[in-house]
């Protein structure tokens, strides 16, 4: 035990915890952590000039690295301008540990905000520290929160008196994890069986599949059972994109959605919730007729919406293996045989949808704006093998999963939880934990827009992510909603809209605002310049961003 202040003590804890950068935007109240700060070198503050782009850059870097981040913010004020981004780590369940230093605990009749509550909503747990003898223990928690699955953010306030306040210490990291929960076996015979019978089954995967790592077992049991594979959601490699047995991604959100797995009497969901959409559509979203089996480490979920007939409680690699295991010992021949003949009508229904996509690139190659089509497919031309896509394309993100096949962990990462911003923060953490690799972040303008101040850091510590913008002059992802709004909320057979405040007038000048900054900036509007401008993009070293404009019509 070792008698020091509450700052030293958490630079201690952040060492011992292994952290090498503190993201964040600090304020006054930061300043005692800034100030201990100044004898610990090998801790990085990468300072950023917006707090949308401090949490962005930690949840990039937490996904990629596959280790917690420590993220740094400013009392309330600053702590409000993250929380959209928190909310989409909460969503997407990101290891953070998000702090913020508060006033004295004396200044109670002046009054201080509650900054633990005002942050509850979006963290696995929410504290604030008023004794400097309380930080260890609670830093010790929250990495382990935080890197528990199903894995999420926390937040740690400090107030003042416990920032600059003595107390006798014991440094002592967070445990090793060790998190692969094996199944229930009852429950694996009981799923294995029902799988071995289906006659239509569908495998349904979400991002904490790849989370645990267990893609190739998802693989093994898709084509064991002869499964048609969908993806709820796409911001991790959940499954390989260029599969015969690969369908897409899958929301369960639109009628129109939900019919495409009515015919399926089998539907195994790993890793996924079941279902998340904005809409409220009357009834279930799964066919009366189909059984469905949920595996998944977030035990809060089996079950929570979806009528559920097995639910498995487990990581989903040990549960897939297992799965796996018990029914290549059990699986009749038959089944295997019938297996084989699905996996064959689904080989060619794949086919059919890369021909559609094919044909939907020709028709619209020689389109002006160019189409997305067209962008993402130059944008492929020019990937180096080793490449890892930032995703955050929003309203493009179709044409960029037809152009680009992803088969590798690791390859892509995007945004999650639906507030807009992620990505140019995110590209950045994810080029810092993978510095020997090109890192293209591909960014809708108006959420390029919302955190724009990250070109600011990406020129500042001269961190060389390539950002292309697809520039379509609209939040065209409103127009799409008010659509579905409009054709399935208020039952209008040919809804129309004026699409109110859903256009920029003025183009985002995303190619100016980088130059600005000090970072290579291009427009291109001519489809034949996208390929070269990428290859030289990335040969700079350098950050850059290339404004493409593109066709924002429906």
């Amino acid at each position: 035990m070792t008698v020091m202040t509450g700052k030293k003590a958490l630079m201690e804890m952040l060492q011992a915890e292994g952290i090498q950068y503190i993201f964040g935007n600090p304020g006054t109240s930061e300043g005692p952590i800034l100030d201990a700060l100044e004898d610990y070198p090998d801790l990085q503050y990468l300072l950023t000039s917006q707090e949308g782009a401090a949490m962005g850059m930690a949840d990039g870097y937490a996904r990629a690295s596959g280790q917690v981040s420590f993220v740094n913010l400013h009392i309330e004020t600053g702590l409000a301008n993250g929380l959209s981004l928190l909310h989409n780590a909460h969503e997407g369940g990101t290891p953070i540990v998000v702090t913020s230093a508060n006033k004295d605990v004396r200044k109670l009749a002046e009054g201080r905000s509650d900054l633990s509550e005002m942050v509850r909503l979006f963290t696995k747990w929410s504290v604030e520290v008023t004794d400097p003898a309380q930080i260890p223990a609670v830093m010790r928690r929250a990495f382990t929160e935080a890197k528990t699955p199903p894995t999420g953010p926390v937040y740690i306030g400090f107030s003042a008196n416990a920032l600059d306040s003595e107390a006798d210490m014991e440094i002592i990291p967070s445990p090793q994890g060790y998190f692969r929960l094996s199944p229930d076996k009852d429950a694996i015979k009981a799923a294995g069986q029902l799988l071995s019978v289906a006659k239509n089954p569908a495998l349904i995967v979400g991002d904490r599949l790849a989370q645990s790592n267990g893609i190739p077992e998802a693989v093994r049991v898709a084509e064991l059972v002869g499964a048609k594979v969908y993806a709820t959601s796409y911001s991790e490699m959940n499954f390989p994109t260029d599969h015969v047995q690969f369908l897409g991604q899958f929301g369960a959100g639109t009628p129109e959605e939900q019919a495409r797995l009515a015919e399926n009497d089998v539907i195994i969901a790993v890793g996924t919730n079941v279902f998340s959409s904005f809409f409220y559509f009357e009834g279930r979203s799964l066919s009366k007729n189909s059984k469905l089996i949920h595996l998944d480490s977030a035990q809060r979920e089996i079950g929570k919406s979806e009528p559920t007939d097995i639910g498995i409680a487990a990581d989903p690699k040990i549960g897939l293996e297992e799965l796996a295991t018990f029914m290549e010992a059990n699986m009749p021949g038959s089944s295997r045989e019938e297996a084989k003949g699905r996996i064959a009508k689904i080989s060619k229904e794949s086919k059919t949808i890369r021909e559609i996509s094919n044909q939907h690139l020709k028709d619209r190659f020689e389109s002006s704006p160019m189409s997305a089509e067209r962008m993402m497919h130059e944008i492929a031309s020019a990937l180096p093998a080793n490449t890892i896509i930032a995703d955050d394309s929003v309203t493009s993100r179709a044409a960029v999963h037809s152009a680009i096949p992803f088969n590798q962990p690791g390859s892509i990462h995007g945004e999650r939880g639906g507030a807009l911003g992620w990505g140019m923060g995110g590209a950045l953490g994810i080029k810092l934990a993978h510095p020997d690799r090109p890192v293209i972040a591909i960014v809708g303008d108006g959420s390029a827009m919302m955190t724009v101040q990250a070109l600011w850091t990406a020129s500042n510590l001269e961190i060389p992510v390539i950002y292309v913008i697809c520039n379509n002059q609209s939040y065209r992802i409103l127009k799409l909603n008010m659509n579905v709004y409009k054709k399935h909320v208020l039952k209008q057979e040919s809804p129309e809209s004026k699409y109110l405040a859903m256009d920029f007038p003025n183009p985002m000048p995303l190619a100016g605002l980088a130059k600005a900054l000090g970072i290579y900036g291009r427009v291109i509007e001519d489809p034949k310049e996208l390929r070269q401008a990428i290859t030289e993009a990335i040969a700079l070293g350098k950050p850059a961003v290339l404004d493409v404009s593109i066709d924002g019509r429906l």
